[in-house]
């Protein structure tokens, strides 16, 4: 018989989203009059909209055609790559640095092949759970060892720093993965802290995976959305997006990589060209469907359809945070981001995200499941149909109301 993988025996068992829809699950079977209403995954839920939908069909359409049909394209249309490199990128990028993908999370993923098993990884603590779970499958992290996988570099990013963590723990040669708005905290970066990140990696000659899949939600222009926008970034950083949560692509499945051909290893070989070869020999490129409807959404009819969906989740947003903050929870995100982000201080988040399962029907996501310093706080998604984050409201303010001594007594 075949031995397992040893990389796969040290993951925690089951990863954080098929456990929360677990436990989802259990107690709709225990209590099936039960209402449940998910602010959890951070998954779409309003229709494409009409010139995104439309370019979809429309792709479709072509491929039943001899003039419109096409086969594989491994690193995407080439038409798709030079209106993202002019779009987001004011043209800095040739399209043979842009990569089209199934998503930013299935890059993600890949990318550690790039750098293998010996590489030292730098994760922001609480951070998207891809990251650590990638590093450990590849086997750049070991066992976990009671708060975290042995070989990881947690960097804390809490209220007392501001959500921004200190660069001085980065080792050298390392892959740091940041993301920014970040996932789960709301909390997006600033131009001169992105500065800072970028010296960091500079100094410690590292590498910066940079998450970009929520930078269509930021909507105060001091606020960078790419790493790009920052001096040298390009010496040091690649870029994931995505159209997942802009185009609401979830199901669709369409993202990108940005791998500047400035970026090399120790040797002096680019990092582009190997990424190329990856790509090249496990991935026969994103649907050309997909990608249609990636084509429509960069127009400016998409663009202003991405704007109008993004405000609609972002006004759910702003409901849910107006109400925490109005039981006296205290919470970041909302504003830039789609995520929410309540501290219930001195509470196991898992025995919270189940107090708002039993007693309001409502499906969260625990913090601690992003991380060590994720324990204490709860993520709210906005993802969701307005009748039905009003009703969440609604039902967090009346449980509220209905606690003597507030959020912190609830479990006395």
């Amino acid at each position: 018989m075949l031995n397992r993988n040893a990389n796969l025996a040290n993951l925690k068992a089951g990863y954080l989203f098929p456990e929360i829809a677990r436990l989802r699950r259990d107690f709709a079977a225990l209590n099936p009059d039960a209402k449940i209403i998910s602010l959890g995954v951070g998954n779409t839920t309003e229709p494409i909209l009409p010139a995104i939908n439309h370019g979809l069909a429309a792709g479709a359409q072509a491929l039943g055609t001899i003039e419109g049909y096409s086969g594989y394209s491994d690193e995407g249309l080439l038409a798709l790559r030079e209106r993202i490199s002019t779009l987001w990128y004011k043209g800095m990028f040739s399209a043979d640095e842009i990569f089209i993908s199934d998503g930013a999370k299935c890059d993600i993923g890949r990318l550690q092949l790039l750098f293998g098993s010996d590489v030292p990884v730098v994760v922001q603590d609480p951070s998207y759970p891809v990251y650590v779970d990638g590093s450990v499958l590849i086997g750049a992290a070991g066992a976990w060892i009671g708060t975290g996988y042995k070989g990881i570099t947690y960097l804390a990013c809490t209220e007392e720093n501001g959500y921004f963590p200190d660069l001085s723990k980065v080792p050298h040669n390392a892959l740091i993965y940041f993301c920014s708005p970040n996932n789960p905290t709301g909390a997006v970066a600033t131009k001169e802290q992105l500065r800072e990140l970028v010296c960091a990696a500079q100094e410690s000659g590292s590498l910066i995976v940079f998450d970009a899949a929520y930078a269509e939600y930021i909507r105060d222009p001091a606020l960078p959305k790419t790493i790009f926008e920052v001096e040298g970034g390009i010496d040091c950083a690649l870029e994931v997006n995505s159209f997942s949560k802009s185009a609401g692509f979830t199901g669709v499945r369409l993202g990108w990589t940005v791998v500047p051909k400035t970026l090399k290893y120790a040797c002096g070989a680019r990092i582009n060209s190997d990424w190329s070869r990856v790509v090249g020999t496990i991935f026969n490129g994103a649907s050309n469907i997909a990608q249609a409807g990636g084509l429509a959404a960069l127009t400016p009819q998409g663009l202003a359809e991405i704007r109008e969906l993004s405000d609609y989740y972002l006004g759910n947003a702003a409901l849910i945070r107006d109400t925490l903050l109005n039981a006296g929870v205290s919470c970041i995100g909302g504003d830039n981001s789609p995520y929410i982000w309540a501290h219930f201080p001195a509470r196991d988040s898992w025995e919270v995200f189940r107090e708002l399962l039993e007693h309001c029907h409502l499906v969260t996501t625990p913090g601690s499941g992003f991380g060590p310093a994720g324990e204490s706080f709860i993520r709210f998604s906005a993802f969701g149909h307005r009748a039905v984050i009003e009703e969440a409201c609604r039902r967090l303010a009346a449980y509220y109301t209905s606690l003597k001594g507030g959020w912190e007594k609830s479990h006395d």
